[in-house]
């Protein structure tokens, strides 16, 4: 490692030495001229910003990033500190030189040759997930079975001493050491870590699983391949705000956004992704002609129904409301999975069902049943953004994240926060695209909503591993014994 030496506003001189006897020379010579010394790896974009120049010792590659950055790069020797005059330098030879001439580039994830841009892109979208969550400091709340897919997509590799805590006041209490923030599910921590929290000046953010998940349940012990890791609230509260909805109240849609929306909508229609599946299968059997209406039942414990549930009260409660708004229709009920798992509170007999739908439905993918109907009744289902996706109308009882911006039908009341009125495709871009967070199963390496769909797309991805298996058999026997 060489030294680096910057003049910035904050000092006089700003250098990065390297430990051991070369460091040791430098760093005397430096501090002879009144300047700031660091030790160790530093990242030459945050001490590039505002400088002046970069002196650099011969070989440093800090001066390929200061060229291209357009800083005025200077040389001096080791030795004696002398100064060697460095001619100016275009930064575009200098890309050329050391990004593109005779360079062959391939994806990290499939292998496959790609542009520079391409990589570039990938690089920064990385850069972006890290700065984010460079300020958690500890996590609590965190189930041992998704806690190695956790740490990678808070912490992305970086080492750290300790990263989960089962206690919650353990967990504010490491943040508040490292002047950092805290991680947490909500669902598994107590409500009273949100006053400890701001009684040490610590601040919060909420972890939950993205809206295109995994193939399989998180009830079923299936690890998140999507969260959603958000500083101000949780998107499935409606009672205070959260990222997503300021994002979308406020966030400027470029039409390059807007056309990948498009396209990943495309993908995963074509795909039959829903939250906790892919492929398609046959729907059921419902009259050739008139309304078909799909009604989709939900965990009733549920921290979306919960908190953003309004009047209804159960799945049967939602039933009945659904037949008085669609007295004609075609009523389909789908029990919710994690029910129909036996893990999870909700269900109904088919008896009961049957007062007000005219089938129900349970060994039939949603994005299948999505296509078979001609409208959706949802609580506060993820299914109502799934139908939106799929051209459905969509008429919603309580309040979910995708409600108030002009595409639903919204009985449970307008939020005055949400005064946007939406494009479907603004609406996935910000729920979709810069929203969540994705891991490629594959490589363990964070990646796009494309690749995480095209990868659930294939056969191969379908498996079931021995604790997944477990916890289905435990799932039988709940039922048995309901």
């Amino acid at each position: 490692m060489h030294a680096a030496l910057i003049a910035s506003g904050a000092f006089p001189w700003r250098a990065i030495v390297p430990t051991g006897r070369e460091g040791k020379r430098i760093k005397a010579w430096l501090q002879q001229q009144g300047g700031r010394v660091d030790y160790g790896p530093v990242d030459p974009w945050s001490i590039l910003d505002g400088a002046v120049s970069l002196f650099v010792s011969a070989g440093d590659e800090r001066a390929i990033v200061a060229q291209i950055a357009g800083v005025p790069v200077r040389h001096f020797t080791v030795a004696d500190g002398r100064e060697i005059a460095s001619p100016p330098v275009d930064p575009l030879t200098v890309i050329e030189a050391v990004l593109l001439a005779n360079r062959h580039y391939h994806d990290c994830f499939t292998g496959a040759p790609c542009a520079p841009i391409a990589m570039i892109d990938q690089l920064t979208a990385w850069r972006t997930m890290i700065d984010g969550n460079r300020k958690i400091a500890a996590a609590a709340g965190i189930a041992d079975w998704k806690r190695q897919e956790i740490e990678t997509f808070l912490w992305a590799g970086q080492a750290r001493q300790r990263l989960f805590y089962r206690s919650a006041a353990n967990a504010v209490q490491a943040a508040g050491r490292a002047k950092g923030a805290i991680a947490v599910w909500p669902s598994r921590v107590p409500a009273s870590v949100f006053s400890l929290a701001k009684a040490a000046s610590v601040p919060i953010c909420q972890i939950e699983d993205g809206f295109i998940r995994s193939v399989g349940l998180g009830s079923g012990l299936h690890p998140p391949q999507s969260v959603v890791v958000d500083p101000i609230g949780i998107y499935y509260d409606p009672t205070q705000p959260s990222a997503l909805e300021v994002l979308l109240e406020t966030m400027p849609f470029p039409q390059s956004l807007i056309d990948r929306a498009s396209a990943l909508v495309a993908m995963i229609v074509a795909s039959g992704i829903s939250k906790y599946a892919a492929g398609h299968d046959r729907p059921p059997e419902s009259p050739a002609t008139g309304r078909r209406v799909l009604v989709t039942g939900q965990v009733e414990d549920d921290r979306s129904v919960l908190l953003g549930g309004g009047d209804v009260r159960g799945n049967f409660d939602l039933l009945r409301r659904a037949r008085a708004h669609e007295p004609d229709s075609f009523l389909i009920f789908k029990p919710h999975p994690d029910v129909e798992a036996g893990h999870r509170k909700g269900a109904i007999s088919d008896r009961e069902c049957l007062k007000f739908a005219d089938l129900v439905v349970r060994d039939v993918s949603m994005a299948a049943m999505l296509e078979a109907v001609d409208a959706v009744h949802v609580w506060t289902s993820l299914a109502g953004f799934e139908a939106l996706l799929r051209r459905r109308e969509v008429i919603v009882h309580g309040q979910p994240f995708f409600a108030g911006w002009g595409l639903t039908q919204d009985l449970a009341g307008a939020l005055p926060r949400r005064t946007r009125r939406l494009s479907l495709m603004e609406l996935v871009a910000g729920s979709l695209l810069v929203y969540p967070q994705y891991l490629d199963p594959v490589t363990k390496l964070p990646c796009t909503p494309e690749l995480l769909i095209s990868r659930m797309a294939q056969p191969s991805f379908q498996h079931q591993s021995l604790l997944t298996r477990v916890r289905a058999l435990q799932g039988q026997v709940n039922r048995w014994f309901r």
